[in-house]
C-alpha cells in the first residue's frame, strides 16, 4: 500500500504555519472558510439552531460567534471548526486542499507516521495562563455555555474539547474526546463510553483508591481536537501523532493543582479530580447519530481545582447531529480511513489499495469500505473479517463493505454500483455479533445491551473462482482518457476531469 498520493510529496514535514487556534483561525478567514456573527445570540438553543442551518451544505463555513448574550467575559464561541470541509482538515495538517479524498487518505497516513513527542514550556510563557483562578475564584458558570438541543439534560461546557487522563502504570497520556455537562461553578460530569481510554485510565486509578486527575481544554487547535477521537494503541499519546502533524512538538506547561500537563496553547483549560462515587445526573445530548444518546443517569463529576484561560477566549463547540451538520465530518473520514489501512497495513493482509469510513454513516462511524486486489481464494473474506475487527474500526462500525481496486471507495455511487452487481447476498452477507458498541447507538435495545453491537459483513467483489468468466466492465483505454485530460481545456470544460485509476487492457 503507497504511503502517500501521487499529487503531493508529504515526505518533508515543514511546520504548519500556525501555532494556536488564533492562527489558525486567521489562515482560515484568509481563504473565506470562516464568518464572524457579531449579532448577539443566545447560547441556550439559538446557537444550535444556526449552526444547524448554517451547515446544512457540505461547503458551510467556520461560524465565530463573538457576541454572547447575558455573557460579560468577553467569550466567544466557535462551531462548524471543520465541519464536512476537506478544505480545513488540509489547512490544519499541511496538505494541499485540491487534493482528492482518496489522495488526501494516503497523504495523511504519511504525515501521521512520524511522531514528535511534547516539550514542557515555563508557566510564564504559556498564553494559557493570561488569566489563572484558583479556590473561590473558581465559577465556570460565568462563561456562556451552550444548550444545543431542547432535549439535552443541561448545558455542555464539553463538547469541541480535549481531556487529558493518564495511565497509573505506564504514565502514558491519553487524550480524548469526551462530552461534560456543566453542574455548577466548580463541577463538570464526565461521560466516557465502555472500553475508552479515558474510562479504563479513570478505573485503574479508582482500583488503586486513588482519584483520577484529569485536565479538559475547551478551546484547542484543530490537530489536537481531531486526534482525541481517533483509536491509538494502549500505550501510544495522542500527543506524540499530533506534534507529527503539525511539524513540530506540542508545547505543554505545568499546572496548579494536578501532576498532569496542560496545553500550553489552548484558550480554556481545567484542572480536576474525579473521585469514585462522586456522580451526578447526566445527558441525554444530542450526538452525532442524529439522535439523543445516553439516557439520563447519573456519571463521574469533575471536582474543579484551577481554571486557566487566555483573555476573551474561544470556546470550541461541536454540534452533533445529521450529516452535514456534524463536527465529525470529512476530517473524521479522512483520519479513521488513514487509521484502518495502516491497521491493515500492521496486520500484514496484501493487496490492500484503499479504505473509507463514510461521514453521512453516523459521522463515519457506521460504514466502512476497503477496495483490495484479489489475489488468492478467500481473500475478500478475509480483508472483511480483519477490516471488521481492527482497532481503529471494531468501535461501533455496522457495515464493512469489500470491494474490488476497480471501485473508488470515497465514491458511494461506485460503491453502489459493486454491491448491485457483484454482491450476491445469499451468498456474500454475513453477521458478527455481540462486537464493540456504544452506549449512543439508537437501534438497540434494552438500553443496557448498547455496549455490544454487531456487524455486518458484505463481499461486493467479483467472485475469485468466477474472475475469469465474470462479464468485463466497461472502460476506457488509457492512452485515450489521458489524451482527454489533456484536451480537458482545449475542448472547452473548465477545471480538470475526475481521473480515472482502472482501465480497459491496451493489447485488446
Amino acid at each position: 500500500m503507497s504511503r502517500s498520493g501521487p499529487e503531493q510529496d508529504v515526505s518533508r514535514r515543514d511546520p504548519v504555519g500556525w501555532r494556536d487556534l488564533r492562527q489558525w483561525l486567521g489562515e482560515v478567514e484568509a481563504v473565506g472558510e470562516l464568518k464572524r456573527i457579531a449579532a448577539p445570540v443566545d447560547p441556550i438553543e439559538e446557537i444550535g439552531a444556526i449552526t444547524l442551518l448554517a451547515s446544512r451544505d457540505e461547503d458551510s463555513p467556520a461560524l465565530l460567534f463573538e457576541n454572547m448574550q447575558g455573557d460579560a467575559t468577553g467569550s466567544r464561541i466557535l462551531t462548524n471548526m471543520l465541519g464536512s470541509s476537506k478544505e480545513r482538515y488540509a489547512l490544519a495538517v499541511g496538505l494541499d486542499p485540491s487534493l482528492s479524498m482518496r489522495e488526501m487518505i494516503e497523504a495523511t497516513r504519511s504525515i501521521m507516521a512520524d511522531p514528535i513527542k511534547p516539550v514542557t514550556i515555563a508557566k510564564e510563557a504559556a498564553p494559557v495562563n493570561e488569566v489563572v483562578l484558583t479556590g473561590d475564584a473558581i465559577d465556570v458558570t460565568r462563561f456562556p455555555v451552550p444548550q444545543f438541543w431542547p432535549g439535552d439534560g443541561g448545558r455542555f461546557i464539553g463538547t469541541g474539547d480535549i481531556t487529558f487522563t493518564a495511565s497509573p502504570d505506564t504514565g502514558r497520556i491519553n487524550v480524548g474526546c469526551y462530552r461534560q455537562m456543566l453542574h455548577g461553578p466548580n463541577r463538570i460530569g464526565l461521560y466516557c463510553s465502555p472500553g475508552k481510554h479515558g474510562l479504563l485510565d479513570r478505573e485503574a486509578w479508582w482500583a488503586r483508591g486513588e482519584p483520577c486527575e484529569v485536565v479538559a481544554a475547551y478551546g484547542i487547535d484543530p490537530v489536537q481536537f481531531m486526534l482525541a477521537a481517533q483509536t491509538f494503541g494502549i500505550d501510544q499519546s495522542e500527543l506524540d501523532v499530533a506534534g507529527g502533524i503539525m511539524g513540530r512538538p506540542i508545547e505543554l506547561t505545568t499546572g496548579e493543582f494536578v501532576k498532569l500537563p496542560i496545553p500550553a496553547h489552548a484558550e480554556f483549560v481545567v484542572e480536576g479530580i474525579l473521585h469514585k462515587g462522586d456522580v451526578l445526573p447526566e445527558g441525554p445530548l444530542g450526538e452525532f447519530t442524529g439522535y439523543y444518546g445516553r439516557e439520563r443517569s447519573p456519571q463521574p463529576v469533575m471536582e474543579i481545582k484551577a481554571i486557566h484561560h487566555r483573555k476573551s477566549p474561544i470556546f470550541t463547540h461541536a454540534l452533533m447531529a445529521r450529516y452535514p451538520s456534524c463536527e465529525i465530518g470529512a476530517y473524521y473520514a479522512i483520519m479513521r480511513s488513514a487509521r484502518i489501512l495502516d491497521d491493515l497495513e500492521r496486520i500484514g493482509v496484501p493487496g490492500v489499495v484503499g479504505a473509507y469510513s463514510h461521514p453521512a454513516a453516523a459521522s463515519g462511524w457506521g460504514m466502512v469500505v476497503v477496495s483490495l486486489q484479489q489475489k488468492y481464494a478467500g481473500h475478500s473474506a478475509q480483508v472483511l473479517a480483519l477490516a471488521a475487527q481492527c482497532p481503529a474500526a471494531a468501535y461501533y462500525t455496522k457495515w464493512v463493505i469489500v470491494v474490488d481496486d476497480d471501485v473508488d471507495p470515497t465514491d458511494l455511487n461506485d460503491v453502489l454500483w459493486a454491491l448491485s452487481t457483484r454482491c450476491h447476498p445469499s451468498e456474500d452477507i454475513d453477521i458478527l455479533r455481540n462486537t464493540w458498541s456504544t452506549g449512543l447507538d439508537p437501534s438497540q435495545f434494552p438500553p443496557e445491551a448498547r455496549p455490544y453491537g454487531s456487524k455486518v459483513l458484505i463481499n461486493a467483489c467479483k467472485p475469485h473462482r468466477h474472475l475469469a468468466q465474470f462479464p468485463q466492465s466497461t472502460m476506457l483505454r488509457k492512452s485515450v482518457h489521458d489524451r482527454v485530460v489533456t484536451r480537458w481545456n482545449e475542448l472547452g470544460f473548465s477545471g480538470s476531469p475526475r481521473r480515472m485509476t482502472a482501465f480497459h487492457p491496451e493489447s485488446e
